[in-house]
């Protein structure tokens, strides 16, 4: 009668037996072992063409070298990673400018920006409170396209200090006369850093958790 850690063990054996041969090794060898007896077994009036022979071995090596590519190319990846997030570590404590458009006013002012899709010959920003009211509006000339920052110092357009707090902004951008494509973006100070399965992630204030990659200006 066979018992249930008979099963048990023969299962095991089975399963570790099936892994060594879907290892790389255990294909490699059992290629070699197949090969051989093909060769021991051959016709000898008709015997083995040596570049079927050739051809066989490039095979089983092309998957061997995959696989070691694969090994060699998650290591990197892997270094890579570590780098990222010693990078990352750096930027606590710092501002950084992501996708949105809330700005934090404190004691030091507010940081905002803005990403153009191409140059423009005038840019207005424009600040508003929790109510949608206008509070502060600035223009910056012409820019050109790409990224750029711009710091309220939370004084509004009356000259009035303006209360600590969570405000927004819009950006307008025209080139002769049409509008052109800009993109708002955050400024947001850098509390942590962590990695995980998504990678290198930032714990941003008030803007919660971003990726690392997202980040498009370090202030």
């Amino acid at each position: 009668m066979t018992t249930v850690s008979s099963v048990s063990n023969a299962t095991t054996a089975a399963a570790g037996g099936a892994a060594a041969l879907a290892a790389p090794e255990g294909m490699e060898d059992r290629f070699l072992k197949l090969l051989v007896a093909q060769i021991k077994h051959q016709d000898p009036l008709n015997p083995l063409d040596n570049s079927e022979v050739t051809s066989q071995m490039a095979q089983i090596s092309t998957v061997s070298g995959i696989d070691k590519l694969n090994a060699t190319i998650e290591a990197l990846m892997n270094g890579f990673t570590d780098t990222q997030a010693l990078q990352a570590a750096s930027l606590i404590g710092r501002d950084v400018l992501i996708a949105g458009n809330a700005i934090t006013l404190d004691t030091g002012g507010a940081n905002g920006g803005f990403e153009l899709a191409e140059g423009a010959d005038s840019v207005r920003v424009e600040i508003r409170d929790a109510a949608g009211h206008l509070v502060h509006s600035a223009d910056l000339g012409a820019q050109k396209a790409g990224v750029h920052n711009f710091q309220w110092d939370g004084v509004n357009d009356a000259g009035t200090a303006m209360a600590a707090g969570s405000y927004t902004f819009s950006v307008l951008a025209l080139r002769g006369g049409q509008a052109v494509g800009v993109d708002p973006l955050a400024g947001a100070r850098v509390l942590a850093v962590s990695r995980g399965a998504d990678g290198t992630q930032l714990e941003l204030a008030g803007a919660g958790t971003r990726a690392y990659s997202s980040v498009k200006q370090i202030l």
